[in-house]
């Protein structure tokens, strides 16, 4: 009896030596570069403390009801709430209809894939800069074709409306190829026997697809729309490239006033504080998300 608890014992001491030899450095890892930045970041934004400056004075929440009651808040949400579900509803849809395009054994397919999913592993400023040349008013491609048809060049660096609407344009061509290949690994998951079977019973593509395949493509669009949500609340490559968040702070989201206040002004706790509150909208937003969309997945 004690022989056999011995030898539990001693599995016991080794399975658990296994895991900390394999789960250990990930762990160590995930608390050094994600739980302890968090900490920091909650800690900071309860200081007043600028870069450069070795005194940091403690003020609570300040920080906090500062940026609440700044007058310049509710335009940074609201250019981040349009530009976060234009680029997330956009972005699915293209993606979407791409996927159904490239789902075709057709010559030329798999270039036509590869040159669609090509942007999304470019980098973002790359990618900002190249559409400046797009969107130049003297020189650029969309100029030319709107005045070939005898169009105006809306003020895309001057009009702050404007503005936005081309980062939302960019954002959406870097994006969409990634939405595409993912929405395209979940149709050829699709069994062809339930297509076939749907066309038996005379269901019309159209009927097919919304009776048939929208549905279980619910898993990959869950996953999408999670992921999707987040990196466009947290994009900033691209409008720091483009319009540094102007003009008029027309294109400053969240995320570019975390930069801006921390890098630009130096104001490192009232940063952290923009970014805390950016922190706690992710994680509603995401359990929300889970909570209420996961319900109305069908996963096959």
């Amino acid at each position: 009896m004690t022989s056999t608890a011995t030898r539990r014992r001693g599995r016991m001491a080794r399975n658990w030596l296994m895991f900390a030899a394999l789960a250990g450095p990930n762990i160590l890892l995930l608390i050094a570069f994600t739980y302890k930045p968090l900490l920091q970041s909650f800690y900071y934004s309860t200081l007043q403390w600028n870069i450069g400056s070795s005194r940091a004075i403690s003020v609570g929440l300040r920080n906090y009801t500062d940026w609440l009651t700044d007058s310049q808040t509710p335009h940074v949400v609201g250019v981040t709430v349009v530009f976060t579900l234009a680029t997330v509803g956009g972005g699915m849809v293209l993606g979407l209809s791409l996927a159904v395009l490239l789902n075709r054994r057709l010559k030329l397919i798999g270039p036509a894939r590869t040159i669609v999913v090509a942007p999304y592993v470019l980098s973002g400023v790359a990618v900002g800069l190249l559409w400046l040349f797009v969107f130049d008013p003297n020189f650029g491609i969309v100029a030319a074709v709107l005045g070939f048809v005898g169009l105006p060049s809306p003020a895309w660096y001057n009009d702050p409306q404007w503005a936005l609407v081309m980062v939302i344009i960019v954002q959406l061509w870097k994006n969409v190829g990634y939405i595409a290949l993912i929405y395209l690994a979940g149709l050829q998951a699709i069994p062809k026997d339930l297509l076939e079977a749907a066309s038996l019973d005379g269901a019309g593509p159209v009927r097919t697809f919304r009776r048939v395949i929208l549905p279980l493509l619910g898993p990959t669009t869950f996953f999408l729309s999670v992921t999707t949500l987040l990196s466009s609340l947290q994009s900033f490559d691209i409008i720091q490239a483009m319009t540094k968040g102007g003009p008029l702070e027309g294109t400053t989201t969240m995320m570019y006033e975390i930069y801006r206040e921390g890098f630009v002004a130096g104001r490192a706790g009232y940063s952290s504080a923009v970014a805390t509150i950016l922190f706690v909208v992710l994680l509603i937003v995401t359990l929300v998300q889970m909570r209420f969309v996961e319900r109305k997945v069908h996963y096959a």
